[in-house]
């Protein structure tokens, strides 16, 4: 698989084919279902995985044994969820605010 915009003229040159191996029911595996079921996916990956990745540095983390890589995953959730729960759209913007302990609980309320 391969994509490439071209040119500065944004004319393409090489078409991207995607092939892939569905259970979908012949009537739900056209090319608009299976799109919305690709979009999907990346909508997780993006809001959800790549935070994590990027703004906590969750691929950075030594954490291995036991149950603590599934519970500092979760307290991250947690985390990304009140910033969204309080209007916030950029999770690191958000994090940066929240290094100021005396505004910490505004975001809840408190």
């Amino acid at each position: 698989m391969r994509r490439d915009t071209g040119g500065l003229d944004g004319d393409w040159t090489v078409k991207e084919i995607v092939l892939g191996v569905t259970s979908l029911p012949t009537h739900l595996a056209g090319p608009e279902h299976l799109n919305y079921h690709e979009r999907q996916h990346w909508t997780v990956e993006n809001r959800l995985h790549w935070v994590r990745d990027v703004t906590f540095r969750e691929d950075n983390s030594q954490l291995r044994t036991d149950t603590a890589p599934r519970a500092l995953a979760s307290f991250r959730n947690l985390a990304i969820n009140a910033f969204r729960l309080d209007g916030r759209t950029n999770i690191a913007h958000a994090r940066r605010d929240l290094h100021h302990h005396d505004d910490a609980f505004t975001a809840y309320g408190i």
